[in-house]
């Protein structure tokens, strides 16, 4: 399904829904930071997505993160939450979804790197490669909260 981000735009759709979600900035042992391509918009983006009835944040983003980058992680810690009522995204559906999304930190413990049905590829990157990557302003501020390293950022 086709997604478009709005930010600040002040002719977006008007949102109809909030949905909680979890993102991960996984990052292993040598600095690197996981990313992945994603079908809808063709953007780098970190793994993540909505939370299910029955699951934790953190679970969400294991599971997200797993799903769509075959990585197994831990959760360390939290990068920030994101909350922004003037960022929606528009789907081919109808729906126009409210930001609502809890990023956390995670480590890599297992599994096989590959693409999924929601991303196209899937790869490591260092911190300064991520700089140049085309992403949403969404994706680039968690990532620039993570590397700023200020702690839990409240947006």
């Amino acid at each position: 399904m086709a997604r478009r981000d709005y930010e600040d735009d002040p002719g977006a759709p008007v949102a109809n829904s909030l949905v909680p979600a979890a993102s991960a900035v996984v990052v292993d042992d040598d600095g690197r930071v996981l990313l992945q391509r994603r079908v809808d918009n063709g953007m780098w983006a970190l793994p993540g997505g909505r939370m299910e009835l029955g699951e934790s944040i953190g679970d969400c983003a294991i599971r997200e993160t797993y799903e769509e980058t075959g990585v197994i992680v831990e959760v360390t810690g939290i990068v920030g939450t994101y909350t922004h009522p003037g960022h929606v995204f528009a789907y081919d559906d109808g729906e126009v979804r409210q930001e609502f999304s809890v990023c956390l930190l995670a480590r890599p413990t297992g599994g096989t790197l590959r693409s999924s049905d929601e991303s196209f590829e899937v790869r490591w990157f260092t911190p300064e490669e991520t700089d140049g990557l085309p992403m949403v302003p969404s994706i680039r501020k968690r990532l620039d909260d993570w590397r700023a390293g200020n702690g839990p950022v409240i947006r």
